[in-house]
């Protein structure tokens, strides 16, 4: 069956802050010519901030230059951070790291905690109010070309078996063109992670490097509750080696944000973020918030961690990567949404410029002075002088990494005369099984500690069982013939909604199972798997998790 096609000015791909912040401008810049410019946004999830995870510490430079009228407007941002503390943990005691000794990026004086996600399903409102179409439900799929021209995106099939055939439900994808395609899917976009590869775009840059976040969001008792806290940890569980460290965020309602984030450079195939996470919320420093208290959502997603040096080329033909997308979080702020919105603000700028112009018919095929105007904004800035801080933890270690960070960023600023690099990535860094140390992990209590299984349950996942499986693999026996006996398939530890498991048949043959119902659309495999055979690709459109004020 053929599918219908529709044609837009710009297409969007992504309704998260970059996505959306992209949407707006563009609708501003319309509005303030007397014009009207066609604009898409396309969003997986079943509705806008479905699928939005983030601490989230909200900065809201980008979003007073955006929308300055924001509070009056009804935004969702009306807890002021009040009091900050950086913990370093031991196994069984902390100390706290001096206020006046924390980097300025880590001070949050002026910011506000906030759930990403209802900032996003406000924003989505902000720009339908302007005219802007806004589709959720549709998962882009399908990268549409006129040679080497990118010119729109085509979202999948609805309604197909697992053995891919037409059900009664069969709906076929459409076909959405438009002069310039914004892909905004946030971390490791399956779309984006195309482009890099055919145009080239990371050529000459370090690869990207990630981490998994984890989240859980509590009601915890009156006795307990700050309002306006914001409090990190670095250190136990986590070994020297092992980079990563600990949010929590105290909104209003009695309601505390609790996470926890591991680099996925981590060398042990036995570590298992999700049981890190438990075990980290069972220190006494953190218990004594949580002890008597309600988890009520879960959820996991990857986040960039390589900063500068490993930003792509930002534009190709007929489009352009904005956002988490092309990998622009600030990673000693700990944050990325101001950032993000940052770059699709200067995107939409640099398309408004073409098509509003007298001539739009004479618009460049690719817009290279997008990337000219986001190296002259103050988001490239930040990142340029938070560059060095992911290589140094990956060079020194946890502790070394805190006192270059330290020299780097309090007495240099961010401008010491060279640059730290960190050439290996992500999936290279795991140490056969044979040379590690396998992990023992407590049970959980259903207090304070979990299983993964009832975890997913709270992020309202679902996904049509009768699809094919989106999760691909390149070499079906690779996670038995290779991954199993070199690192004793790391992917049943490394995913945190037990997607993957090995299991045993009477006879005593062994099957790599993948339960893709499960699926919170974090990532983490296509990322981590040492055989890079894993291969996520967007399931039918509305599937995955649905997350409440995350």
């Amino acid at each position: 069956m053929s599918r219908e096609s529709m044609d837009f000015d710009v297409v969007i791909v992504g309704a998260g802050p970059a996505g959306l912040a992209t949407a707006i401008r563009l609708a501003q810049r319309a509005q303030a010519a007397g014009r009207e410019l066609n604009i898409c946004v396309i969003e997986k999830g079943a509705e806008v901030g479905a699928h939005i995870l983030s601490g989230a510490v909200l900065e809201t430079r980008a979003l007073d230059e955006l929308l300055p009228d924001w509070s009056s407007l009804g935004a969702p941002i009306n807890v002021p951070v009040r009091k900050e503390k950086f913990l370093l943990l031991g196994k069984e005691k902390s100390i706290q790291w001096p206020n006046a000794l924390l980097i300025p990026a880590q001070k949050n004086h002026g910011n506000y905690i906030v759930s990403l996600a209802n900032i996003c399903r406000w924003l989505a409102e902000q720009a339908e109010a302007m005219g802007v179409n806004i589709f959720p439900g549709f998962a882009a799929n399908e990268i549409l070309y006129e040679g080497d021209r990118v010119v729109g995106v085509a979202t999948g099939d609805m309604g197909v078996d697992k053995n891919g055939q037409p059900k009664a439900n069969y709906q076929p994808g459409f076909e959405l063109r438009a002069r310039y395609t914004v892909f905004a899917e946030g971390c490791r976009g399956h779309l984006g992670k195309q482009l890099i590869q055919k145009f080239a775009l990371n050529e000459g840059r370090d690869p990207q490097h990630y981490g998994i976040g984890i989240k859980e969001l509590w009601e915890v008792p009156e006795e307990v509750h700050e309002e306006g806290l914001v409090l990190h940890t670095a250190g136990w569980p986590l070994d020297n080696h092992t980079y990563g460290g600990s949010f929590m965020y105290h909104l209003d309602n009695r309601q505390v944000a609790v996470g926890f984030v591991v680099g996925l450079s981590y060398q042990n195939p036995y570590l298992s973020p999700f049981e890190e996470f438990q075990r980290f919320k069972t220190h006494p420093a953190i218990r004594r918030y949580l002890e008597g208290g309600r988890r009520i959502a879960y959820g996991a997603r990857a986040l960039n961690e390589g900063g500068w040096q490993s930003l792509p080329k930002l534009t190709f033909p007929g489009g352009m990567l904005v956002g988490c997308e092309a990998g622009t979080l600030n990673l000693p702020k700990i944050k990325g949404t101001h950032t993000a919105m940052k770059s699709g603000m200067v995107a939409a700028d640099a398309m408004a410029d073409v098509l509003l112009s007298d001539k739009p018919e004479d618009a460049p095929i690719e817009l290279t002075q997008y990337e000219a105007a986001f190296r002259e904004s103050w988001a490239y800035e930040e990142l340029y002088r938070a560059r060095n801080v992911y290589p140094a933890f990956h060079k020194f270690g946890t502790l070394g990494g805190i006192l270059f960070t330290g020299l780097d960023q309090i007495v240099f600023r961010g401008r010491l005369p060279f640059t730290l690099h960190a050439r290996t990535p992500d999936h290279a860094m795991l140490k056969k099984a044979s040379q590690a140390k396998p992990i023992d992990y407590p049970k959980p209590d259903n207090k304070l500690t979990f299983d993964r299984l009832s975890s997913v349950y709270l992020s309202n996942t679902n996904h049509e069982e009768d699809q094919p499986c989106h999760l691909k693999l390149k070499d079906p026996d690779i996670p038995i013939k290779v991954n199993l006996p070199e690192y004793d398939e790391p992917a049943q530890r490394y995913c945190p909604a037990a997607v993957y498991e090995v299991v045993e048949d009477d006879a005593g043959s062994r099957k790599f199972q993948i339960n893709f119902q499960n699926c919170v659309h974090c990532k983490t495999c296509d990322i981590k798997d040492p055989s890079q055979n894993i291969e996520w690709t967007a399931p039918e459109g509305g599937g995955g998790p649905v997350y409440p004020n995350m």
